[in-house]
């Protein structure tokens, strides 16, 4: 049986030691982030999402990754100074990981494994190669940005591409059924 994801180490922006259980019977969306990335302005969406959504349950979870790009090359404090004082975050920012490749962390190979494909998936890999860049084949993370939502049982449920942003009706949509749902793992 694979791990739980509310058992997989992970590191605050500050350098705690923590887990996901301490977010066990929420809703999680869990976004990789960059601060010099086209898409950083949805910093103020997910922020917005948040604050509108946390008294329900929703969690917003924020690992930085450098693997698109070299799009996030600051250290966790400079990248938490950044968030804080540009957009006003207030969500869960988390330490600096990989998302992609050999250095992979445990956490989005159990994501992406559960969710191989992403909804917007295919008009953003298009949107990539235009620029001249070849994205990632599945199940692989295919830019900053990409959104994967965690029931409260700790069960991936659905994953959104990058150019999905937090206002978007079926990323919203999703994110209250999962809210008004009230099982729990027991």
């Amino acid at each position: 049986m694979s791990q739980s994801l509310y058992d997989i180490p992970v590191r605050s922006s500050d350098g705690r030691e923590r887990t996901l259980g301490e977010f066990k019977g929420k809703v999680l969306l869990v976004v990789n982030v960059a601060s010099k990335c086209g898409l950083t302005p949805q910093y103020e969406g997910l922020e917005k999402l948040y604050r509108e959504k946390a008294a329900e349950g929703l969690e917003i979870l924020a690992f930085p990754a450098n693997d698109f790009k070299a799009q996030e090359p600051g250290t966790d404090e400079e990248i938490r100074e950044f968030c804080t004082s540009k957009y006003d975050v207030t969500f869960p920012l988390f330490a600096k990981i990989s998302v992609v490749g050999a250095g992979q962390h445990p956490l989005y190979r159990s994501l992406t494994q559960a969710k191989p494909t992403a909804t917007g998936d295919p008009p953003f890999r298009e949107r990539l190669k235009g620029y001249g860049i070849e994205p990632n084949a599945a199940p692989d993370v295919l830019w900053n940005f990409e959104k994967f939502l965690v029931n409260r049982s700790g069960e991936v449920v659905a994953r959104f591409a990058p150019s999905v942003t937090a206002d978007d009706p079926d990323l919203l949509r999703t994110i209250q059924t999962e809210l008004t749902s009230r099982q729990t793992e027991a």
